[in-house]
């Protein structure tokens, strides 16, 4: 086998280890494993649900899994005894009966995440503590559903306002916690709004595993940032320029409302379940990798670096790999973070492994990141694969990849080498996965 053969091997080596860990760590498999339902009483993990003794269940789920995860549920129970709402920012293939449903904006929010804030908060407050609200909650819920809290705030300043909070490279943490205090839809309030109902919350989770009161900004969860995080955060990123004037003016006028935290009556019978994570796509992709003959290490410890400083770091990592194992794979689960300062078309994925793709020329080494989503950034795509024919290719080509990596411009540079990873919307989201080959 040529240089050139072997390479595209192990391109397809690692397309097919992420394809297999997309598939294992699927809502339904994992439904299947943590929920069921048998003559009426729904089992969640180690709880307990008898649905006949309440008056009502409403189902309310929020985030890019959002039809996927209330398919997933209605398996398990049946759509007989189901209601409620569904926002995601897919239009799914079909709708499940008994169910209202929201396209909401991502990754900024549009009218219909508005109208989705509206409708949820008017079907929790007619709730009493006969009801037991379920909310399915994924990533991206933060701007799929969202209210402002001050009336000041436009959509438009909304909009406005979470792009500077998008591209300023902050942790997807950080920004969370501006988006919680700005809004009635999130950081506890939801749960404040179904007060005094039973209420469950069912997580697949794309953030990290000690903060699960980020995901889709925490709508149901104690909010452990407060408003004085905000400022120091928005000072420390330097926000305030950035924001559109009604947002500033309630910085500066240091008039944030405080979020509802754990001793708050709302959570006195309220339970939470991470039922799906980005670890479960980890273990699933080391599994793969195990099976094509790679000896795998795990290194999560560059969730939210900067994507330069976190390729130095995992090239590093693979190549002292490399010198005691002859196949190794290395996958790092979580997310880089990318300041944008031009605006092409690409993702933080893409923009990874470009910059790992100038550092790798020549070597043996193969780099996959991607979006569980199968979206990265503004493109189409779920992320790309690189390898050390990567800037050969491209030249013979006419292409420039300090260029596209200097405009932010990745995905137009991939899709014409072929090695952009196409998956379409997966209907989950899970965080990112970065597999990385030296052989």
């Amino acid at each position: 086998m040529n240089h050139g053969e072997l390479s595209q091997q192990m391109r397809d080596t690692a397309r097919e280890i992420f394809r297999y860990a997309l598939a294992e760590a699927s809502i339904a498999k994992a439904f299947a494993r943590h929920v069921n339902c048998e003559r009426g009483v729904l089992r969640v993990r180690e709880d307990l649900y008898d649905l006949h003794s309440y008056s009502r269940v409403l189902v309310i789920s929020i985030g890019k899994a959002g039809h996927t995860m209330v398919e997933a549920l209605a398996q398990q129970v049946g759509t007989a005894s189901l209601e409620g709402i569904v926002a995601s920012s897919v239009e799914p293939p079909s709708q499940v009966r008994g169910f209202r449903y929201f396209r909401g904006g991502h990754p900024t929010p549009n009218a219909e995440s508005i109208h989705a804030a509206g409708a949820i908060l008017k079907a929790l407050g007619a709730q009493t503590a006969a009801s037991l609200v379920i909310f399915l909650l994924s990533g991206g819920g933060s701007s799929i559903v969202e209210k402002p809290i001050d009336d000041e705030i436009s959509l438009d300043d909304l909009i406005a306002t979470y792009r500077a909070l998008v591209h300023s490279g902050a942790p997807i943490a950080e920004i969370n916690t501006i988006r919680k205090h700005l809004s009635a839809s999130k950081g506890g309030r939801l749960a404040q709004r179904a007060f005094p109902a039973q209420q469950l919350s069912l997580l697949v989770s794309d953030v990290p595993d000690d903060t699960p009161d980020a995901l889709a900004s925490g709508p149901t969860m104690p909010d452990s940032t407060s408003v004085e995080d905000c400022y120091r955060i928005a000072e420390k990123h330097g926000l305030l320029p950035q924001f559109p004037h009604s947002t500033r003016e309630l910085f500066e006028r240091q008039a944030l409302e405080e979020t509802p935290k754990s001793d708050d009556p709302a959570f006195q019978r309220s339970r939470w379940w991470t039922i799906l994570s980005n670890q479960t796509a980890v273990e699933q992709a080391s599994a793969a990798a195990e099976r094509a003959g790679f000896t795998v290490h795990v290194d999560n410890s560059c969730d939210d670096w900067d994507y330069e400083r976190a390729a130095e770091y995992l090239l590093k990592r693979l190549r002292e790999l490399s010198k005691n194992f002859a196949r190794v794979c290395l996958i790092s689960g979580g997310e880089v973070t990318v300041k944008v300062t031009n605006g092409g078309v690409g993702g933080r994925n893409q923009q990874f492994a470009l910059a790992c793709a100038a550092k790798i020329a020549g070597e043996n080494v193969t780099v996959l990141s991607a979006g569980t989503d199968g979206v990265d950034g503004n493109s189409t795509a779920a992320g790309a694969v690189v390898d050390g024919t990567t800037i050969s290719r491209a030249q013979s080509s006419g292409l420039d990849a300090r260029a596209a990596l200097e405009k932010f411009d990745a995905y137009p540079f991939f899709r014409v080498l072929g090695d952009a990873i196409e998956t379409g919307p997966t209907g989950n989201n899970l965080r990112d996965l970065r597999i990385l080959l030296a052989y």
